[in-house]
């Protein structure tokens, strides 16, 4: 399984945000230490925002900030809804089906469980575990000031 770009950058928004708490960011700092365009990133938080996640504020002074506690947001909401137009092969997409084995292939149900499988594993995992106590990720993250 391969995880799709937009995927990877709202974990990285996300984990952004987390770190950063307390303050808004901005979609330039986050593309800047996240190595993103900033048009991926307008793209997903906006979708970020509307799964309630994220909270933004449009303006001079705007920027974005998580939506809720960092503990409550499970890693697999957000994939599966990210994930979610993506179909894991072809006998999963509805349209573009065009596999002759499909009626008979136990394949299909074999990718099923193993994505509950994945996903169970990451409902276990919320954003706090991801950030907490991660000082690497803290260093990659935090702004650094800058000399005058």
């Amino acid at each position: 399984m391969r995880i799709t770009k937009r995927t990877n950058i709202a974990i990285r928004v996300l984990m952004f945000c987390a770190v950063n708490h307390g303050r808004l960011v901005t979609k330039h700092e986050i593309a800047q230490r996240c190595n993103a365009s900033e048009n991926h990133l307008a793209q997903v938080i906006n979708q970020l925002a509307q799964m309630g996640v994220l909270h933004t504020q449009r303006g001079r002074n705007g920027g974005l900030e998580l939506a809720r506690p960092a503990a409550e947001i499970e890693i697999g909401d957000i994939f599966r809804t990210m994930e979610a137009p993506v179909p894991l092969a072809e006998c999963f997409a509805d349209v573009d089906n065009s596999c002759p084995l499909v009626d008979a292939c136990r394949l299909r149900v074999a990718l099923t469980e193993a994505l509950d499988v994945f996903y169970a594993r990451l409902d276990q995992v919320t954003l706090d575990t991801l950030v907490c106590g991660n000082d690497a990720l803290a260093t990659l993250l935090t702004p650094q000031c800058r000399p005058a």
